[in-house]
């Protein structure tokens, strides 16, 4: 398994300029992460001044295939706004805390104008990674912190003056600078460095190759396989749509050659990429974050994590295999032994279980992700045969740099959403909309909520919705009793849904993309495979599927079977197949039965396991499957 690096057009010296651009910024990260000698006033108007120089010098102002005219006047003007990032970054750097003067005399006008002018350059930057939508939230947000005075009482705020604006989101660690581009400037890019450095390793082949090992022979093998691969590679790529290109890439053509539909193929693909977020040990960026939040452990958010994201994947395997059944499919007929593939890469697998158990350990996340980046370097090298290149190691830091680069823009912009809820008292009030429109029940609020989270991932990355939707909903949930740590997984799950729904699915679309297949169709399928998104957050919120202080081992295993229940008698009510294909009835009644795993009462959810296992029985006892021309389609 010898890392092969891919073909690359011949580079030119502006390309040149930023690789280096973007090494640096990685090794002063990993300097920051060993020495933090930095205090965050310095560190991180840093680290966004290097980031925002790079998002204009790799997202130009207009397309190469724009005139050449045009084309050089954006250049340009994209070298103004790096001069300005630079010129802006260096005066907060630099600037003095501890002369308490600008509290009582107000901003200079240098501080002023290089506030505002870092305020107008990130929005742009986040217009270019993100998206416009994203900058549009933001400057609403803002609009709403210097005009909501003129609004009607019930959604009217103080009003603040531009400068107080300035000063409480550039000048304090409570807008731009605060918690969510802390988050991603320091534990977010170590471990998406640690992603980078596993794909030109050959470490996420590696790990392709042991899900095609223990998958490919089954019924719907590419498939099952694909779902393995994404699951192990998904929570360290820190994006589903990456994801989906990283492992789509092999795993659609194969599932295509197999006999399932384009669409399909890049459903399943988009569902399974997308369910890595929630997988530990890392979970993407949004674990950090909540960490953040909550003022608990990662350690325990990891932990409380494992059975919803193994669900998640029972869920999405279930589908997989329902679908092969109606398609009559089968597997690979030619599968290498998963002995002879651990053999060729089992020191790959050395620096995930490091990563876990110091994470399990409650050591800093920085040093874990840095010991992590080490360590899969030396295991690439403990073996000859796996050795890479110093170009190949170059390429992993560059690429770390340019992968945190929409990371950090959506994160500082969100920090912008959540300084406003503080400054002017939005949360409030719209928690207080979201109890009156729920009607005083927790199911009403959980449908609200999950709108708003399909909304809100229209336009915005995962991380960032997960940051909007949780300082506006988790005050709700709390308001129903819920713990903070449960309303947090419940928005951090519904905050992935956007990948997968319609109209706007991201990950799918991508999936699309190499399926050469209708992205609406394409969407639709992931949006069915990726049910668990909703139905495992109503677990969480109606029984003890996230283990609780003070919860029995009993009310846990009870919680897990009836989730599982509920998978499976809601996918094959849907799909019309268990073994054999289902009639109308039998499809009622297993709905029915899911509809029951809902219910909190014990009893209730016993009687529905036992009515399942009925049934499961009598259609096993039916005989041989049916042809899958004789199932019935939805």
């Amino acid at each position: 398994m010898e890392y092969q690096e891919p073909p690359t057009a011949k580079l030119g010296g502006f390309d040149y300029l930023i690789g280096a651009i973007a090494i640096g910024l990685t090794l002063f990260q990993i300097w920051h992460g060993l020495a933090a000698e930095l205090s965050a006033p310095v560190f991180l108007p840093l680290h966004l001044s290097w980031v925002l120089v790079l998002i204009f010098l790799v997202s130009p102002s207009f397309a190469k295939t724009a005139p050449k005219p045009i084309y050089h006047l954006g250049r340009g003007l994209d070298f103004l706004c790096v001069c300005a990032s630079v010129w802006a970054g260096y005066v907060l750097s630099s600037f003095d805390y501890d002369d308490l003067s600008f509290l009582m005399d107000g901003l200079t006008p240098v501080d002023l104008y290089s506030g505002a002018l870092l305020l107008c350059l990130l929005l742009e930057a986040t217009r270019r990674t993100v998206g416009w939508i994203m900058s549009a939230i933001a400057i609403l947000f803002l609009a709403y912190t210097l005009y909501g005075d003129v609004l009607p009482a019930q959604f009217a705020s103080k009003g603040f003056e531009l400068q107080e604006v300035i000063r409480f989101h550039i000048f304090s660690t409570n807008g731009v600078f605060g918690a969510p581009l802390a988050i991603s400037a320091g534990v977010v890019f170590v471990f998406v460095l640690f992603g980078a450095l596993l794909q030109v390793t050959g470490a996420g082949q590696f790990f392709i190759d042991c899900a095609f090992a223990i998958a490919g022979k089954y019924r719907g093998g590419p498939a099952k396989a694909s779902v393995l691969a994404s699951a192990a590679l998904g929570s360290i790529s820190g994006s589903a749509i990456a994801n989906t290109v990283t492992t789509g890439a092999l795993t659609i053509p194969m599932m295509k050659r197999l006999g399932y539909k384009p669409e399909q193929a890049a459903g399943i693909e988009a569902a399974a990429s997308t369910g890595g977020q929630i997988m530990p040990p890392v979970m993407g960026a949004g674990a950090f974050v909540m960490a953040q939040f909550t003022g608990l452990p990662y350690a325990e958010i990891l932990l409380v994590s494992i059975a919803p994201a193994l669900l998640y994947f029972f869920c999405t395997l279930l589908y997989v295999h329902l679908m092969a059944c109606k398609l009559g499919l089968e597997g690979m007929t030619q599968v290498e032994k998963i002995g002879a593939v651990v053999r060729q890469g089992w020191h790959y697998l050395l620096p995930l279980v490091l990563i876990t158990a110091l994470l399990l350990l409650s050591y800093s996340p920085v040093l874990v992700g840095l010991a992590g980046c080490l360590a899969i370097v030396v295991a690439a090298f403990s073996r000859r045969k796996t050795w890479v290149s110093g170009a190949a190691l170059l390429s992993g830091l560059r690429g770390g740099a340019l992968m945190i680069l929409p990371i950090s823009a959506a994160c500082a912009t969100a920090g912008i959403v959540v300084g406003v809820v503080g400054q002017t008292g939005i949360g409030l009030q719209f928690t207080q909309a979201l109890l009156a429109l729920s009607g005083g029940y927790l199911w009403g609020a959980f449908i609200l909520i999950a709108l708003a989270a399909v909304v809100l991932g229209m336009g915005l990355p995962v991380t960032a919705a997960y940051i909007v939707l949780s300082v506006m909903a988790v005050p709700a949930l709390n308001e129903f009793g819920l713990p903070i740590l449960t309303a947090h997984l419940i928005v951090f799950w519904l905050s992935q849904t956007s990948n997968v729904t319609p109209p706007i699915a991201l990950a799918a679309f991508a999936g699309a993309g190499i399926a050469g297949a209708s992205p609406m169709k394409s969407a639709v399928q992931a949006f069915k495979l990726a049910f668990g998104f909703f139905i495992i957050p109503l677990m969480m919120a109606y029984s003890g599927l996230l283990w609780r202080a003070g919860e029995t081992g009993m009310e846990f295993s009870l919680a897990i079977l009836a989730t599982m229940g509920l998978i499976v008698a809601f996918a094959c009510g849907i799909e019309g197949r268990l073994v054999n294909g289902l009639k109308p009835g039998i499809r009622l009644l297993l709905l029915a039965i899911a509809g029951s795993m809902l219910v909190e009462q014990p009893l209730v959810r016993i009687a529905g396991l036992l009515g399942l296992g009925l049934v499961l029985l009598w259609d096993w006892r039916r005989g041989q499957p049916t042809p899958a021309s004789q199932t019935s389609e939805l």
